[in-house]
């Protein structure tokens, strides 16, 4: 009986010197990796209440990684995308304006940079998220509703599937059920070696907060889209539109992106694009009508995968200093040619 009272107090003893163990491995972690991480502050304009009418402006909230020295950030393409304006709020609590340098809507990851960006910045280590399993645990550390480096523990819960897409989920995207919610998009997934193996995007909920059904975009996926390729930032929001759908707008090709926003000032606004004035719900998708349907950008033609990011990428690239960016839309039903030289 005696033997069997020390073998359970020597188990009680052994575990709970475990959980000590993991809760000061995780706070070094957040002390070693909390200072890359930032706050980003937006300012967009809101679908206008009525037609003719100008939106209001909002205030949105989200969080990045600090990648380099020179102030590049990552974040989640949502977060900025439409932005007019955005800020970089530091560990220190000082902020700084920035500017969005590339994005991939369709990925949700974006690059900004800090236009001014101060000395001493503590760039994150970027992990490889094809060494990623199930069951690991992971770090997420974010402002979740405006609460700023606030950190959630969990576990990898699904990974990417090689076969495209798994209930029309991207495959770019890693499952976790760490604590997400809004705020924390475009956050860092640390593994526990510190290292970025994930840039948070969404969750899928029912209540509006999480139900631990969370996803990030994996890291070596938004280098490639990002740093490993030219990318740029439209500064427009805009659903595809196929099908039945391109059907129902009389598009002169298989399908179209629907101009729903444009952020002033934006490449999107010096090429002239229009944005849509009238909110409308199709089924159980919602959208803003009446503004442009690009049809083309340059040689590339808007597929039903969406626009091509690469082929788009590859003739921005290879467009000579001084030549103007190109687009082709549907505007009142006449087709459109629109060009502007953009800053490169």
């Amino acid at each position: 009986m005696r033997a069997s009272l020390t073998m359970m107090l020597v188990a009680c003893l052994t575990s709970a010197s475990a959980r000590v163990g993991e809760a000061q491995a995780m706070r070094a972690l957040f002390e070693r990796v909390s200072k890359s991480v930032v706050v980003v502050r937006t300012l967009e304009r809101a679908t206008p209440a009525e037609p003719g009418s100008r939106g209001a402006i909002d205030v949105g909230v989200g969080s990045g990684t600090i990648i380099s020295a020179d102030g590049r950030i990552l974040t989640a393409a949502h977060v900025v995308q439409v932005a007019e304006r955005v800020g970089v709020e530091l560990a220190d609590g000082r902020m700084y304006p920035a500017t969005v340098l590339g994005s991939s809507v369709r990925a949700d990851v974006a690059l900004i940079k800090i236009d001014d960006p101060p000395p001493g910045l503590v760039p994150a280590r970027l992990g490889n998220s094809d060494s990623v399993r199930v069951g690991d645990e992971v770090a997420i550390i974010g402002a979740p509703w405006g609460f700023s480096h606030s950190l959630s523990v969990g576990h990898v819960s699904r990974l990417p599937k090689p076969d495209g897409t798994t209930s029309g989920v991207p495959i770019s995207l890693i499952q976790t059920d760490a604590a997400i919610n809004h705020g924390n998009s475009g956050g860092p997934m640390f593994d526990l070696e510190g290292r970025v193996v994930g840039v948070v995007s969404h969750i899928m909920t029912y209540s509006g907060g999480s139900e631990g059904l969370g996803f990030a975009v994996s890291v070596n996926a938004a280098q490639r889209l990002l740093l490993s390729s030219t990318s740029i930032w439209t500064g427009i929001d805009g659903y595809v539109l196929s099908g039945e759908l391109a059907k129902l707008f009389n598009l002169p090709q298989k399908s179209g992106l629907l101009v729903q926003r444009v952020a002033a000032n934006s490449p999107g606004a010096k090429l002239g694009l229009c944005a849509g004035q009238v909110p409308v719900r199709i089924g159980d998708q919602e959208l803003v009508l009446g503004g442009d349907i690009v049809l083309r950008v340059g040689d590339v033609e808007v597929t039903g995968d969406s626009l091509s990011e690469e082929a788009i990428g590859r003739y921005v690239k290879a467009l000579p200093p001084g030549a103007p960016f190109e687009v082709v839309v549907l505007r009142g039903g006449e087709t459109v040619r629109l060009s502007a030289i953009l800053p490169r």
